[in-house]
């Protein structure tokens, strides 16, 4: 029997999500820079490498050591994208991307803004009730945890593609 959360799947495609986000800017800072650079914050490429930098070592710490800290973090990591996107649909800010994936995306909409929110929901939920280690989410699973993997990948690829289909409405 797993004791495993019903959110932990969900997680764990949140953090592979955080990593290549994170790594896609690292590589391609530009659209994410001018994206702050619209909503008129600091917008520099070497801030916007150095924050998805945060991003891919947050999502790393959080698997490898979670915990009440690591999914606060990712909480708050989810929170503040979600509050970019709000910001940018309240304000109307005239971005064609937000650059999360280091290219050209969607264009920030509701849905966004939503996968956003549930991500930030679901890790507040593991911050409460985080397993005691990386080796407990997979403790009682089927195919030692494969199972949960494929879930959890699946989950992070069709996030994926809402959040980089400039053709799907998402507003």
């Amino acid at each position: 029997m797993s004791t495993l959360e019903p959110t932990s799947a969900v997680f764990v495609a949140s953090l592979g999500v955080l990593a290549a986000a994170g790594v896609a800017k690292i590589v391609k800072p530009d659209d994410t820079s001018r994206a702050l650079r619209i909503a008129g914050w600091p917008s520099q490429r070497w801030l916007v490498r150095l924050a998805a930098t945060g991003e891919v070592a947050l999502a790393a710490a959080a698997l490898a050591v979670p915990g009440h800290l690591t999914g606060s973090l990712v909480a708050a990591a989810y929170a503040g994208f979600a509050g970019f996107v709000g910001l940018a649909l309240v304000k109307g800010w005239p971005l064609a991307s937000c650059g999360c994936f280091g290219r050209p995306d969607s264009k920030p909409g509701l849905i966004h803004l939503l996968l956003d929110l549930g991500a930030a929901g679901c890790a507040v939920w593991w911050a409460a009730r985080p397993p005691r280690n990386t080796a407990e989410l997979f403790k009682g699973q089927p195919w030692a945890g494969a199972a949960m993997l494929v879930v959890s990948a699946t989950i992070a690829w069709l996030a994926y593609l809402i959040w980089t289909r400039p053709s799907v409405r998402t507003s």
